[in-house]
């Protein structure tokens, strides 16, 4: 497979299965985006709409077993038809990946400096006294105070927003062309959920890195992103440009969305919610998956899964009414 000069990340009609449990799930279910170079895009959802299960597909994370179909390009590379030793090349020096919950992805038992200097000397050939400087120099990046001292700490150590822009300076410790953010803010109080979105843009523009941004908050979406798509149910029901969905939303689980938010519920007697929940994966209703939750059902869509076309300039929906 060849990669498009203006593409750095192209996944093709991606579709992944888990086969644990009595019955197949199908998390995603035929799923095409592409990234720029320098471009970020924000995957936006409810929990278990897919999100993660496409990002991980990227660096191939899923437990044996897992069933993908589809294809996968990043930055040149077939990951498809990556051996372990390819990939595991192309873990952290190609593609890096910012986790939801650092705690969890972190080594307890070693120090924070040492576990960055060795992902950079997995991937580099130079001596641990060049690793540590490096790292050093990473943190003071990352702006953590007293960052030489803090080198030494173990995770428990850290709080979650110090910790957060630990798994930041690791990510980009091997100066990697795409960066997989999962959700990076969740854990964090409001605060120090603007600092991280703030810095995570800063240093997307400084490195120039293509940038996967997993997110249920679509204010998060619009702070950092230039595209939006918006998946449900294991597929990716509306894509465009972060002014055109926020000015103007076409299918109607993006209007549930951007109807739900927060700061649009002040002088309302009640927030406005989108009803019933998301359907099984592991039994699928025909026809949209959204249909049996939408205000704008027709007959037509418990029939027919609907197709991701073009709907304006930059826009693509799935949805009967576009079709």
């Amino acid at each position: 497979m060849t990669m498009s000069a203006d593409t750095m990340i192209d996944i093709c009609n991606l579709s992944v299965t888990f086969n644990r449990g009595r019955k197949p799930v199908k998390a995603v279910n035929g799923v095409s985006l592409s990234v720029r170079p320098g471009e970020v895009v924000a995957l936006l959802g409810e929990s278990g709409s897919g999100k993660s299960v496409t990002m991980r597909s990227l660096l191939r994370l899923h437990p044996k077993g897992t069933k993908i179909e589809g294809s996968m390009t990043v930055a040149g590379r077939d990951v498809m038809g990556l051996s372990a030793g390819e990939l595991g090349a192309l873990r952290g020096a190609v593609v890096s990946m910012v986790f939801q919950e650092p705690r969890l992805a972190l080594d307890p038992v070693y120090t924070l400096g040492s576990q960055i200097e060795e992902t950079i000397m997995r991937h580099e050939k130079i001596s641990r006294k060049a690793a540590a400087a490096r790292a050093l120099a990473l943190f003071q990046k990352v702006r953590i105070p007293s960052a030489e001292r803090r080198l030494r700490n173990y995770p428990h150590e850290m709080s979650g927003g110090m910790l957060q822009r630990s798994m930041i300076a690791m990510a980009l410790a091997c100066n990697p062309k795409v960066l997989l953010a999962d959700e990076p803010t969740t854990a964090l109080d409001a605060t120090v959920q603007i600092q991280i979105l703030l810095l995570i843009r800063e240093l997307q523009k400084e490195y120039g890195l293509s940038v996967i941004f997993v997110t249920h908050d679509i204010g998060v979406a619009a702070e950092v992103a230039d595209r939006i798509a918006v998946m449900y149910a294991g597929r990716i029901v509306e894509e465009g440009r972060v002014a055109d969905i926020i000015r103007d939303p076409r299918h109607p689980y993006t209007k549930g969305l951007l109807g739900a938010r927060v700061e649009l519920a002040h002088g309302r007697d009640r927030l406005v919610t989108i009803p019933g929940a998301p359907p099984d994966l592991a039994a699928m209703p025909p026809g949209c998956a959204f249909a049996p939750r939408c205000p704008q059902a027709s007959e037509g869509c418990l029939s027919e899964v609907p197709a991701l076309l073009a709907a304006g300039e930059a826009t693509r929906v799935a949805c009967v009414q576009y079709a």
